[in-house]
């Protein structure tokens, strides 16, 4: 557990390391005078809240995954919040496993200051599948997240970055390490030890659960009711010549499909607070 405390320590650090500069918002004029400029910005988001939670078992037999509470606050209502700070207020929650729990618990969204819309799939349809049924009612340029998404990234910083980029499809990615505890051994072709390397870490950038879309670019990559899963739909339009962002900035992630990332997670969550409410 020790690694787990290391973990911590270091994500505690980064959340009070500077983040990458705000955008130019503001424009000087001939008379001196600055003037803002306004900017396009993302009001709309999808969030994928139908999963089962196996990973969460026995807990999410009784819960969906996005009701985990952190403390005294669940997974969801947080980034809900965090969305709210951020200038959404149109909500689309793809629901199915204990759908009415999650209903009954977020309502229309008035409590949070958002309007909340729900749309039930009769069957898994995958993280990106929901969206073939809803094309119609997304804006040009919309936020697909998990459910469980726990991070302190800025969506704002993120949306201006995707509309600089004028990409296709943004991916929030964040860089993870990846520690084996185990002596790593390498062999050739004949068996022979070619390295040995005692419980070796590496670093790998991961999708964080979080995109910005353009509506336009991913239409023909859809098909309503049919499952699809966002690599998948990454990679067909990037294949088709779209152009795929990843966004990247110093903030704090956990997956808390993950028990080990659940626990730091409500450990986090109390002690930091008001680092994740000023996402």
């Amino acid at each position: 557990m020790s690694h787990r405390l290391d973990d911590y320590a270091d994500l505690r650090r980064g959340m009070h390391d500077d983040l990458l500069s705000r955008d130019d918002s503001e424009t000087m004029v001939p008379s001196g005078f600055i003037h803002a400029v306004p900017r396009p910005r993302i009001t709309q988001a999808v969030i994928m809240a139908g999963g089962k939670g196996t990973r969460l078992h026995p807990y999410s037999a009784l819960f969906p995954k996005p009701l985990m509470p952190l403390n005294d606050m669940p997974v969801l209502e947080l980034l809900l919040r965090q969305m709210k700070i951020a200038g959404i207020t149109d909500v689309i929650l793809a629901v199915n496993h204990l759908s009415h729990l999650l209903e009954a618990f977020f309502g229309n969204g008035d409590r949070l200051g958002l309007k909340i819309r729900y749309r039930l799939e009769s069957k898994p349809l995958g993280t990106a599948g929901a969206l073939g049924s809803m094309l119609d009612e997304l804006d040009d340029d919309f936020f697909v997240t998990n459910g469980d998404l726990l991070t302190t990234l800025s969506l704002e910083r993120m949306m201006a970055a995707h509309y600089r980029s004028e990409a296709a499809i943004s991916v929030g990615v964040y860089k993870r390490e990846v520690k084996i505890d185990f002596g790593l051994i390498e062999i050739d072709q004949r068996s022979r030890l070619t390295a040995y390397r005692e419980k070796p870490t590496s670093s790998h950038f991961v999708s964080m659960g979080v995109y910005a879309l353009r509506r336009d670019a991913v239409r023909n990559h859809l098909i309503s009711d049919e499952y699809l899963d966002m690599p998948s739909l990454i990679m067909s339009v990037k294949d088709t010549g779209g152009d795929i962002n990843c966004y990247h900035e110093d903030c704090v992630w956990l997956d808390i499909g993950r028990p080990d990332d659940f626990a730091l997670a409500q450990q986090m969550f109390v002690s930091e607070r008001n680092q994740f409410l000023a996402s």
